[in-house]
């Protein structure tokens, strides 16, 4: 079963992927994590995320009606 595109999701992990990787790297010494970029790389991420869950879910409703409860598009 193939699940539905969903580009929010996409964009919290990648955020939780950077900052993971920037961590790891600070603490092995690799290179110097610049603090407040870190702190304000989170909220910005899942800003990011909320505002494309919005919009993906406006643009996704204008292109497909609504369907009656209980009936699947995809049949049953």
């Amino acid at each position: 079963m193939r699940h539905p595109f969903a580009p929010a999701r996409l964009l919290v992990g990648l955020t939780a992927l950077t900052l993971g990787t920037v961590y790891g790297l600070d603490a092995l010494g690799l290179r110097q994590a610049p603090g407040p970029w870190l702190f304000l790389t989170l909220p910005a991420g899942l800003l990011l995320a909320g505002i494309t869950s919005a919009v993906w879910t406006r643009s996704r409703r204008r292109h497909h009606p609504h369907h009656p409860a209980g009936s699947s598009p995809t049949g049953p």
